[in-house]
């Protein structure tokens, strides 16, 4: 088979694009390469995808004539190409650009395509709202922009699949970590500040937060399971992540833990549009394509830790040497 993997050089992308050729499949990967967090770790990615037999194009999702770079044989279209996260720094614009436009973009071009299977769309718990703790069935209440325009842009595609257009999906998925995580983001974060004895910033409030923590390679598994079951899945909106429950306090204690270390807090004021509590309801996604996420928190924070002190320290030094060149 052959996949589309937009966003193919990010954190989720790059791991599904790996597995896909991993499993015999012919993959081509396209990403902007933003600058949203430094470009030079999305091109460790690149490197990681390149040598396992990707194609890559760098284009922008947004441009017309991106799509002219495109083959037309494509059986799936992964969708996991956004711009993530609440960021106070990031405009209404940027979201509205990258996750709406985007997404138009690349619908009109999969219309195009006589052999495509399914436009499988990556969504987000996020649409949920504060309390991310229900099934799809639920109407979702986002508080933030990025959750809005996931949200929007979901419906989209699933427009098309109810108008009979395209065979379309959405998954949405749980608080996803593990190796190749942003350097934002909690996990990237803690080790961090545990390995270089620096503060992290924590927002109040925000350490007994729950959150269904998923480990990268169950959502990768799970993207591909619905791959192989497309026919069950058109219109479906289905849910992906690990359905414990666990607070950003317990993750904080595993990296400290695993690094025998304590972390300091820096404490911040609360974050507009942050969850409150998720938990990953996946009845329907066992149902339809026996999905499980059974990788355990703490499991996954060693794998993350060692490809941290693998990879991440050695980046580290070496920006440093270029710096005093």
């Amino acid at each position: 088979m052959k996949y589309l993997v937009t966003g193919g050089a990010g954190f989720i992308g790059s791991h599904l694009t790996e597995f896909l050729l991993q499993n015999n499949h012919e993959v081509v990967v396209i990403d902007n390469f933003c600058d949203y967090y430094p470009i030079s770790l999305k091109r460790q990615n690149q490197k990681s995808i390149d040598e396992a037999g990707a194609k890559i194009i760098e284009a922008d999702l947004t441009e017309e004539s991106t799509y002219e770079l495109l083959d037309k044989d494509f059986d799936f279209v992964i969708h996991l190409a956004a711009q993530p996260g609440i960021d106070p720094n990031s405009s209404f614009d940027s979201y509205l650009k990258n996750n709406l436009l985007a997404t138009k973009r690349l619908v009109d071009f999969s219309l195009q395509l006589k052999e495509l299977k399914m436009f499988i769309n990556i969504g987000t718990s996020s649409v949920y709202g504060s309390f991310a703790t229900c099934t799809e069935e639920q109407t979702p209440m986002p508080t933030s922009y990025y959750g809005v325009t996931k949200l929007a842009a979901e419906q989209l595609v699933l427009a098309e699949a109810r108008k009979d257009k395209l065979k379309a999906c959405s998954l949405r998925l749980y608080s996803v970590f593990g190796p190749r995580e942003r350097p934002e983001k909690l996990f990237t974060k803690l080790i961090e500040c545990a390995i270089h004895n620096k503060k992290f910033p924590l927002y109040e409030g925000s350490e007994e937060h729950l959150r269904s923590f998923t480990y990268v390679e169950d959502i990768v598994k799970g993207i591909y399971q619905a791959s192989k079951t497309y026919k069950l899945i058109n219109t479906e909106i289905v849910n992906l992540g690990n359905h414990e429950q666990r607070t950003t306090k317990d993750g904080i204690l595993a990296v400290e833990n695993q690094l025998k270390t304590h972390i300091d807090l820096k404490i911040l004021s609360p974050r507009e549009g942050d969850q409150l509590s998720t938990q990953a309801l996946v009845k329907k996604a066992r149902l339809l394509f026996n999905y499980r996420a059974d990788t355990s928190l703490e499991k996954g924070i060693a794998k993350q830790i060692q490809w941290y002190i693998n990879t991440q320290i050695k980046h580290e030094k070496s920006l440093h040497h270029h710096s005093r060149i």
